[in-house]
């Protein structure tokens, strides 16, 4: 009895870890790991999905971003721009678990429902009015957790600009509508349609239209 009162324990233990665990970047074991594009150097090291430059190759260019001081164009369906400033351009970044965006915004814009796998995201208001659940003025912070859907919606009547902290250096996104009604190969218009309690005609609408992507 004692055996089968330690398996079970042991088994809910495990369990119970298991529910614990989440997608997140690995602590860092140096202090950087330059992502390095050339992945035919023999001196190369595969860390958290990158190959590392050497250390003492790195140089001040790898850390550096220039550019989001700009404006991004917004003239598109969605009225809206994000410029993501992560691993793949920001080589420095890799292994530090942090990556940054600028969201800019037309008049009533949209930054669609969308999530990060891999992420958590803070985001600030530097200019105008945005509505994320609620309306947040300029100088408002706003947090995303982990994987939760979220969105931003312009209702003022000038531009709007926003800046959003990631916990991750790569923290992935999924635009909800596009990854639903726009996936390839299609999902079952079947399955749409009884998942959202809808007419197959409007599943049939949906899958046709063009979704843009604003990253």
């Amino acid at each position: 009895m004692k055996g089968v009162y330690f398996l079970i324990s042991t088994l809910a233990i495990l369990a119970s870890a298991t529910f614990l665990v989440s997608a997140s970047d690995p602590s860092p074991l140096q202090d950087f790991c330059v992502a390095l594009n050339d992945t035919k150097s023999a001196e190369a090291v595969f860390v958290n999905g990158k190959f590392c430059k050497d250390p003492k190759l790195a140089n001040a260019n790898d850390f550096f971003f220039s550019g989001l001081q700009n404006p991004r164009n917004t003239q598109n369906p969605l009225g809206s721009n994000v410029t993501a400033v992560n691993v793949d351009n920001l080589l420095g970044l890799n292994t530090l678990g942090i990556s940054l965006a600028r969201i800019d915004f037309a008049p009533n814009g949209l930054n669609p429902p969308h999530t990060h796998p891999r992420a958590t995201e803070i985001l600030v208001v530097l200019e105008g009015t945005l509505y994320v659940g609620s309306s947040h003025p300029t100088g408002d912070v706003f947090v995303f957790p982990i994987g939760l859907i979220h969105f931003q919606l312009n209702v003022g009547k000038v531009n709007a600009v926003a800046f959003a902290g990631l916990s991750s250096q790569n923290p992935g996104v999924i635009t909800i509508a596009k990854a639903v009604f726009g996936s390839q190969p299609p999902i079952n218009p079947d399955v749409l349609a009884k998942a959202f309690q809808v007419d197959d005609n409007v599943v049939d609408y949906l899958q046709k239209q063009f979704w843009y992507d604003n990253n």
